[in-house]
């Protein structure tokens, strides 16, 4: 006579309660390793405390900066700036750089791409670019702000620079972080018109808002 083998309710209950333990302490396991990860990365970020990047100016030179309509503006900026690292143990990835010139709130040159870089420790770089604009729309009061700065025998333009940057310590990169530069070039402009361009050689601190 054969003999049929069954588990009480009771037995499975107990079978199923062990699967669920064993589960949880898995899952407390990788949490209390991926906690402890993290704690000792932010430990590390809090100790190195990586400074923001140092941008100045360098030197911008006005081409090119007439009406061809009413409203539209044909522009020709060569811009040079100086960035550098001041961290001592911290590396920057510098993604996505795009530079325009502004006029009193008026962006007056398409964006211009810059090539990405890596910037090691306590190094510097000269970033180069050439911003220009065709047939740009502008307000109608621009010609008359310009005439006027002309006048007062200066012109103040704000160079700028957008991008963001990825922290570098040892082998660990951090996420991206959006950024934001800004130089303020003050040239000279008088009433008679140069046969050079309008250049503004000088090594003013830019502001960056990170």
């Amino acid at each position: 006579m054969s003999q049929v083998l069954s588990k009480s309710p009771k037995h499975c209950a107990k079978q199923g309660l062990s699967i669920d333990k064993s589960y949880k302490k898995i899952f407390f396991a990788f949490s209390s390793f991926f906690s402890t990860v993290l704690a000792f990365i932010f430990l590390i970020w809090l100790i190195l405390h990586p400074a923001k990047p140092q941008f100045s100016l360098r030197e911008a030179d006005i081409y090119q900066l007439n009406l061809s309509g009413p409203h539209l503006l044909n522009s020709s900026i060569q811009l040079t700036l100086l960035s550098k690292n001041p961290n001592k143990k911290v590396g920057i990835y510098y993604d996505k750089l795009q530079a325009y010139a502004a006029y009193k709130g008026q962006q007056i040159t398409v964006d211009t791409s810059l090539p990405p870089f890596y910037q090691g420790h306590e190094e510097s770089n000269l970033l180069t670019a050439s911003l220009e604009g065709k047939g740009l729309p502008v307000a109608p009061s621009f010609g008359y702000e310009v005439g006027r700065d002309q006048t007062a025998g200066r012109i103040v333009l704000n160079l700028k620079v957008n991008g963001k940057l990825r922290w570098k310590v040892g082998t660990w990169v951090s996420g991206r972080y959006q950024f934001n530069v800004n130089c303020v070039s003050v040239m000279a402009f008088g009433p008679t018109v140069p046969t050079g361009p309008l250049s503004s050689n000088q090594g003013t601190q830019c502001s960056t808002a990170l």
